[in-house]
Parts: C-alpha cells; sequence; structure tokens
C-alpha cells in the first residue's frame, strides 16, 4: 500500500525503509503541508469523543501534569431503556481545556477511517501493529512527566505547537513486564526544541522524553499524534514457544520426580523446538495468522460492493506455485487458479478498488475475497479514509462493440 504519510515519514526521517524504526532518535519535517491537517483537527478529535462511548483509560485528561480523576469529566447516562451508557462530559472536557488542560485519546484510529488507514499503511510497511493516540493541549500546560514507552513510537505534530525533551536510554531494551525496574531517567539530553505543524519525530522504545507547553502562553494549543509500533522481541518468541510446546506430551508431564534422562530428553525436544520454529517462522506465521481488527462484511440482499479494500493487518502474501497461486493473510490460507494472480494483486494492494466497470471474474473475487476476510468493502465514510492519501484503482469500462 503506497500512502501518502509513509512516503512523507521516510522523507522527513532520512530513512529508505521500516528497518530504521526502533535504531535511533530521528526528527524531520513533512514537506506536504497539508498532511496534517487531512489527518486530524482538534474539532474532528472532539466530535470523535462527543459520537462514542469511552470510558477511562482509553479518554484520559490532565492537568499541571497529573491525571485528573474521570469522574470529572465522564458521565453515566441512562437511556429510555434503562440502559447505563459511559461517555464524555463535553461541558466539562471544555473546561479542561479552557482552564489549560490536555485530553487523551488512546486508539483513536479505532474510531477515525483517515486514522484507520495510516495505522493498516504503517502497519504494512513495518510488519507491526501499529495503533494511533491523539493529544490535545491548551494553553500555558504541563505535559506528561519525563517517562519512556515501551514500543516505538513515531510523533507527529499536527496543529500548534508543543515543546519536548528527549534523552537516550537508561536501560537497553526495557520492556514493560521486565528483569528490572527502569525507573532513573538518563542524563543524556538528544534533543530540546519546539514542535511545530508537520514536525515529525521518531523516538525508540526506552528512550525517556517529556512534553510541555509551559511558557507558551494561554492563548495557543497543541494537537499532535503519536503512532506505536508494538514489536516483538526474544522474549515474545520464547513465549510463542512455550505455546508450541504444549502440544508434545512430554512437555506436559510433571517435572517433580522426573529422571536425569527426562531432562535431557526435554532440553533436546526443546532445542529441536527452537530451531523448527525460527524467529523469521515466528514472525511469518505471525503476520499472516492475525486476523482484521475488524472487518465489514458483505451483505448480498444490499448489492453487489462498489468499493473495496484489503482488511487484513499486515500485507498478504501472494506466492506463485506452478498453476495455482497462494494467498496467505488474515488468518487464511487460500489456493487459486494462477488465471487470478493479476486480481489477487489489485484487490489485496492495499488501494480501494473501484468495482464499477470491473469484469465479472473482478467481482467475483472480491466476493470471495471479503467473505473469507482479507477484503471488505467500502463505504461512504470508510472510503474517506483514503480519499488523497491512497491512489485509488479502477477499472476502465470496455470499448463499445461495433454492429
Amino acid at each position: 500500500m503506497e500512502h501518502r504519510l509513509v512516503t512523507h515519514i521516510e522523507k522527513a526521517l532520512g530513512w529508505d525503509g521500516p528497518g530504521s524504526v526502533g535504531t535511533a532518535f530521528a526528527r524531520g519535517r513533512l514537506t506536504d503541508p497539508d498532511l496534517p491537517a487531512r489527518l486530524l483537527t482538534p474539532h474532528r478529535l472532539l466530535d470523535l469523543i462527543k459520537r462514542r462511548h469511552l470510558a477511562n483509560p482509553q479518554l484520559r485528561c490532565y492537568t499541571e501534569g497529573d491525571e485528573i480523576h474521570p469522574s470529572t469529566f465522564l458521565s453515566t447516562n441512562v437511556n429510555r431503556r434503562r440502559q447505563a451508557v459511559s461517555q464524555a462530559d463535553m461541558a466539562a472536557l471544555g473546561r479542561i481545556l479552557n482552564d489549560d488542560g490536555t485530553v487523551v485519546l488512546d486508539h483513536v484510529d479505532f474510531f477515525d477511517p483517515t486514522l484507520e488507514v495510516a495505522c493498516r499503511a504503517l502497519g504494512w510497511w513495518s510488519g507491526e501493529l501499529t495503533s494511533a493516540n491523539a493529544y490535545l493541549a491548551v494553553g500555558d500546560t504541563d505535559g506528561f512527566h519525563l517517562h519512556w514507552d515501551d514500543h516505538e513510537v513515531i510523533a507527529v505534530q499536527l496543529s500548534g505547537e508543543k515543546t519536548w525533551e528527549v534523552r537516550g536510554p537508561s536501560r537497553p531494551a526495557p520492556m514493560y513486564r521486565d528483569a528490572e525496574r527502569n525507573r532513573t531517567p538518563s542524563e543524556d539530553v538528544l534533543w530540546k526544541g519546539t514542535m511545530r505543524a508537520g514536525d515529525v519525530m521518531h523516538i525508540p522504545r526506552g528512550f525517556w522524553h517529556t512534553a510541555t507547553r509551559l511558557g507558551s502562553g494561554s492563548g495557543g494549543y497543541s494537537l499532535h499524534v503519536t503512532f506505536g509500533f508494538t514489536k516483538r522481541t526474544g522474549v515474545t518468541w520464547a513465549n510463542f514457544l512455550s505455546d508450541a510446546a504444549r502440544a508434545d506430551e512430554a512437555f506436559r508431564r510433571d517435572l517433580e520426580g522426573a529422571e536425569e534422562t527426562v531432562h535431557k530428553m526435554l532440553t533436546d525436544k526443546l532445542s529441536a523446538l527452537a530451531a523448527t520454529h525460527s524467529p523469521e517462522r515466528y514472525l511469518d506465521e505471525l503476520r499472516s495468522n492475525t486476523p482484521p481488527a475488524r472487518h465489514m462484511p458483505h451483505v448480498a440482499a444490499f448489492g453487489r460492493p462498489e468499493k473495496v479494500a484489503a482488511a487484513t493487518e499486515f500485507a498478504p502474501s501472494i506466492v506463485r506455485s506452478g498453476a495455482t497461486v497462494q494467498v496467505c493473510g488474515g488468518g487464511n490460507r487460500l489456493t487459486f487458479h494462477e488465471r487470478a494472480e493479476p486480481g489477487l494483486r489489485t484487490l489485496l494492494s492495499g488501494h480501494p478498488v473501484y468495482l464499477d466497470a470491473a469484469p465479472d471474474d473482478i467481482t467475483t473475487l472480491a466476493d470471495l475475497l471479503i467473505t473469507e476476510g482479507l477484503c471488505e468493502p467500502l463505504t461512504e465514510i470508510s472510503s474517506s479514509g483514503y480519499t488523497g492519501l491512497v491512489t485509488p484503482v479502477t477499472y476502465s469500462k470496455p470499448p463499445p462493440t461495433s454492429a
């Protein structure tokens, strides 16, 4: 999937691919001045919050660097069926923002089609699950205290300004669940400055950072979005091997009272298991077996879809094998005749595909891919997430036949 955001992030950070994610701090500027507002604006963020049932900690608020109790800005309303729903108290949110506060919405891509498509494109690009968090700060407000994240972050300043300080790590490759605590900030300041609309920054896992608007005055604001990449580690591979070992009865038996020969057998079996399920194979299987986070079904009674797009979290694998084509992705493994290969590569490209003038074999193939969960029909709202960001594919109508 060729997405404008991915292209501009690579250019801004001087990268030639996803291999640089997690390697070093990097900073740059998007060359497209219209892209930040296309991703998200403050009013659109507040509109998303207003129209959703939300709970803490997905929706959080801060003032002077400290978290505000959720009862201050979340309310429980009872509808006419006496069903209780949690939603944001928009008047309270307004007071928090007007009194120099910060509003945070985690996984904003779950609600917004533009950021949903952006996260899918970044996931295809990086090979890692990607999500987006939005941070709206108004006035002369402090941000989070100096901290580190257990995932890689690409931060994009969408509007306004915010001052950042980024430091190096104090523990190599720290984890959320770790052998040692990581509470002492590094003294190595890598960069301190102001992010303005269009600026982009990559903060690797474990790098300490903080962001604030203190000293910026009461008349301004800041909106930035962070794209988080949860990369797999040797620990997650070891956890995978632990799960795979359950298939062997020898690993399910008690260790207590086992003879030394049994311990040797388990060691040999574990070594063989690790050799069979290499880290590379583990990553490939993880990506091909991950189902879509969400999927729009095809209901035949509604008629054939006019537009479709791939819905998988990672780019599907399409491999030609003799007279057949093997497709792996979204938790499915499908086999097609070689004639289907061009259509498969188009429909699973990540680009929206307009089917108005598509031949019958393409629409039939699209129906099948939707049924299997690899593609989904695009609605007016979901297709808007691609507009101006991902080039659509349109089939041409065949020329009229002469009499």
